[in-house]
């Protein structure tokens, strides 16, 4: 017995001898915030793709100029103030002072201007309020400028966009990155510092404490506010993808926060004692199958007007979510009860059928050409959406491909050009949180931009037309009437096809506090007791 309890003296010794004594041995562990994300992070530019880990990446590292408050109201975050000429065409901005970057460089407006630049080729609405801008300067470090050729009513709204693509300020030398390659520079300004000596796609992903990080004054809202942060390190578990695996580590505290937990697995959380449910995110999510328009037989608008007539959304719904206070039918590509919540044109998926379906698949000339649809095995939230899909387009007449990958493997693909039998596609499902599908500028999928269009590269004049008119008008009731007609355009041709709402809350450890309401899984404010 004298050797161990030897060993066992000296190991206490040390510890006390560096300031580890068992309690604050506790105490560090219980700053430590312990994570199972919905996904694996693979990809870590959140310009280059909407997928929402990396835009919550993006929230860990990066800040905005704007954000979005839970109330939906843009609020200033790195601006501190700012103005607009009589003519609403130039608009001045300052930022507000002690910004700066990991690195301790100074956040500059040359730094902003780089940003915005880059994140205008890429997202559907930066691209939309780029076609107005007719240049932007610094003419002092801390102020930028940017000069409309004519007004328009969204340039707030777009630089306090809350999800993809998010318009984060990076600095200048990475933000000169192409917008078509990936960065490899992941220094930012935000609230957390990425560990990326730790980091390992498909195991884990560590974020540090930023202790340059100077927080707005304001209470944490959304985006919006201030982002304090209580904790010293955040870990994401990136391996943990087995929906029971999870229930099991959160119950014996192993994790601290699921979270998108697999709907099966919600009468096992609740009746934990040491668990909590938290939807943060009540606005919820609209499912979406999109098909790829630059090959056969999605190249024909009829062909794809005859697969959303046989898409019923209550099939989706059932089989993926399965509690029914969870999810909805909804016919608009807006999401339902938000400003411009349009029906116009849905009776083609709301009123139809298989029947309908098959006569309009005869109709369209369809050949027999196989369709491929991707199926993610790794993404517990919309796997199930596949299958629903092969069933009722074979239903309808479809020969269908159902290929099954992982989630980032799905990502990468969907990017891809290629004919589907040489590696492409033609149909993925995915969701999207309802900021990002309630206006026409917002949604990528009503984009109808060609080549420079959203993954399915839907292309229309007449729609982008619409657009346009919906970006110049400043009336609300005319702007009502466009997202209408816009909506009734996107249907017609057939860009994709909602799939209903849904909400799915995460799920924490009753020790842990402060989760912030908003379109993302943030993780400022939050605190592990």
């Amino acid at each position: 017995m004298r050797l161990p309890n030897r060993l066992a003296a000296i190991a206490l010794a040390a510890a006390l001898a560096a300031g580890t004594a068992p309690s604050a041995l506790a105490q560090s562990d219980a700053k430590v915030l312990k994570v199972v994300p919905h996904s694996n992070l693979a990809i870590l530019d959140p310009i280059w793709t909407t997928q929402y880990m990396v835009r919550n990446h993006g929230y860990m590292i990066y800040d905005t100029l704007f954000g979005t408050d839970e109330k939906n109201k843009i609020q200033p975050q790195m601006v501190e103030s700012w103005t607009v000429s009589p003519d609403n065409r130039l608009w001045t901005f300052t930022l507000r002072p002690g910004l700066q970057f990991h690195d301790g460089q100074p956040v500059t407006a040359e730094d902003v201007i780089a940003s915005l630049q880059r994140w205008g080729k890429r997202d559907t609405m930066g691209q939309k309020l780029f076609t107005f801008v007719d240049r932007m300067d610094a003419p002092k470090p801390d102020t930028f400028r940017i000069f409309l050729r004519e007004p328009n009513g969204f340039l707030i709204e777009a630089l306090g966009k809350p999800s993809s693509n998010v318009p984060f300020i990076v600095p200048k030398r990475v933000a000169d990155t192409p917008a078509d390659k990936q960065i490899d520079d992941y220094t930012g300004s935000g609230p957390y510092v990425f560990k990326r000596d730790e980091y390992k796609p498909g195991e884990k992903a560590v974020y540090l404490k930023n202790p340059k990080y100077q927080p707005r004054k304001e209470p944490a809202s959304g985006t919006a506010g201030g982002k304090n942060v209580y904790v010293d390190r955040v870990e994401w578990n990136l391996a943990m993808r087995d929906a029971q695996t999870q229930v099991n580590a959160l119950a014996k505290g192993e994790i601290d926060i699921i979270e998108q937990p697999a709907f099966e697995s919600y009468a096992a959380l609740k009746a934990d004692p040491g668990v909590q449910v938290v939807n943060s995110n009540p606005v919820g999510f609209q499912y979406m199958l999109r098909f790829n328009h630059l090959h056969k037989p999605f190249d024909n608008p009829k062909v794809r007007r005859a697969a959303i007539a046989a898409l019923n959304q209550e099939a989706f719904l059932k089989a993926q979510v399965g509690i029914k206070d969870y999810y909805r039918p909804c016919p608009s590509m807006y999401g339902c009860g938000t400003p411009y919540g349009s029906v116009k044109g849905s009776e083609i998926q709301a009123k139809g059928g298989i029947k309908q379906a098959q006569e309009l698949l005869k109709a369209s000339g369809y050949d027999g050409t196989p369709i491929v649809i991707m199926k993610p095995t790794d993404l517990a939230s919309i796997t199930k959406l596949p299958d629903v899909a092969a069933q009722l387009l074979r239903q309808a007449g479809f020969k269908v491909d159902l290929q099954s990958m992982d989630w980032n493997t799905l990502v990468s693909r969907r990017a891809k050009k290629d004919p589907p039998a040489q590696g492409g596609w033609n149909i993925f499902a995915t969701a999207w949180v309802v900021p990002d599908i309630w206006s026409p500028l917002t949604n990528a999928a009503t984009n109808g931009l060609c080549d420079k269009a959203w993954f399915g590269w839907s292309c229309d004049a007449e729609l982008e037309t619409l657009r346009d008119q919906f970006a110049r008008e400043t009336d609300d009731a005319k702007k009502k009437q466009l997202a209408d007609a816009i909506s009734a355009r996107a249907f017609e041709i057939g860009t994709h096809a909602p799939l209903g709402e849904y909400v799915n809350p995460l799920a924490a450890r009753k020790n842990v506090s402060g989760f912030v309401t908003g379109p993302g899984n943030f993780y400022w404010n939050i605190k592990k007791n």
